[in-house]
């Protein structure tokens, strides 16, 4: 009996390290899968109310989810693979990348490649989320404001970017995508600027001291709340219901990518969901701005200007907290408490669900291309 105790109390350990190798392993070929980068216990949560509303749009007899980082990266992964297993998530498996990465090998083949390579050729595409600051010298530059607590995850990122975009930093590298144009790369906040830096451009390490000159909380406040990116009120007086973020309006470009692909109105400015301090400076030359800020002095979404799936905001439309009311919060200490779903109006809510509908349908069209393709062949 103690045995058989001792061999069902093995069993969930086995699961959850087996399967931080799934593509190395016998997965079905009959599915699709879609590659969700850093997936941590909040990123899988996220991702699963995102389904379970139908906000993220997508068959899971056809498509499943395979959380992919490297070996080298602060976070526990293990606590995943157990929360995919207590929560019997059958569309959700994880992918360790194993392989030396450093500064100097992050453009060019390297230990990881291989594992890069598998990755893109068995997903349809794959989502960036948000997180610390990338390591200045990443992009060529001294540290002046960063704060960097994970490097590993911020060489992995940039590298993969790297081997699926290609960039201005090897420009006899060919990029992945050359191969599949219609592969899907998006992301959020810290997801933007990897892209972008991956691509060969720099970032703002600071919007406040960097772009307008402001260097205290008192003095950042001045600048209007529509043009804040995070709540520094919390610096400033004591209260325990600050939002950490901010809410605040946003602006299209010239760029048709928001009326004509997510087909919103071109004078629309849709209240967005923002927690950051650094932002997009040098642009890379494959990216088109698609979205500043109120003032026009933040990025706030880019595309590529080659592959159609390839797309990213500075904001964050995947928070779960914007599609149903939770917990109240307040920006200043004047402000009544609300929470973050009655912050957003009917139009911006309805923003945030075609932009959802956009990638939902990019990939699921994927999906569908892919098993077309593999019938012909």
């Amino acid at each position: 009996m103690k045995k058989l105790i001792l061999i069902l109390a093995f069993i969930p350990l086995l699961v959850s390290l087996t399967a931080q190798d799934f593509f190395r392993e016998d997965f079905s070929k009959e599915k699709k899968y879609l590659l969700l980068d850093n997936p941590t216990v909040d990123i899988i949560e996220v991702v699963s109310f995102l389904v379970d509303r139908g906000i993220l749009d997508i068959d899971l007899n056809k498509v499943e989810f395979v959380g992919v980082y490297h070996s080298s990266q602060e976070y526990d992964f293990k606590k995943s693979a157990d929360y995919i297993a207590e929560n019997g998530l059958k569309s959700f498996h994880l992918h360790e990348v194993v392989g030396a990465l450093s500064e100097d090998m992050l453009y060019r083949q390297n230990k990881c490649s291989d594992d890069f390579r598998r990755l893109f050729e068995n997903s349809v595409g794959i989502i960036f989320f948000g997180g610390q600051d990338i390591p200045p010298a990443v992009y060529g530059e001294e540290n002046w404001y960063s704060k960097t607590t994970d490097p590993g995850r911020h060489y992995f990122e940039v590298s993969l970017l790297f081997h699926l975009l290609g960039g201005t930093r090897n420009t006899s590298f060919k990029s992945f995508l050359s191969e599949n144009p219609g592969y899907m790369v998006t992301g959020f906040c810290l997801g933007m600027q990897s892209m972008n830096v991956a691509a060969g451009g720099t970032l703002y390490q600071d919007i406040p001291a960097q772009i307008y000159d402001k260097h205290t909380p008192e003095t950042i406040v001045e600048t209007g709340r529509s043009n804040l990116h995070r709540n520094y009120w919390q610096s400033i007086k004591e209260g325990p219901d600050y939002m950490g973020a901010n809410i605040h309006p946003v602006q299209f470009t010239d760029n048709d990518f928001f009326t004509s692909v997510i087909k919103v109105p071109a004078r629309l400015r849709p209240l967005v969901y923002s927690h950051h301090h650094q932002s997009l400076k040098n642009v890379a030359a494959s990216f088109t701005v698609t979205a500043l800020s109120d003032d026009g002095k933040v990025v706030e979404g880019i595309a590529h200007v080659k592959y159609p799936n390839v797309f990213s905001v500075q904001f964050h439309p995947e928070v779960s907290a914007l599609y149903e009311d939770r917990a109240k919060v307040r920006f200043t200490p004047e402000d009544e408490l609300t929470t973050l779903h009655s912050m957003l109006d009917k139009k911006s809510l309805k923003f945030h669900k075609k932009y959802w509908g956009h990638i939902s349908a990019v990939i699921m069209n994927n999906v569908t291309t892919a098993g077309t393709a593999k019938k012909k062949q």
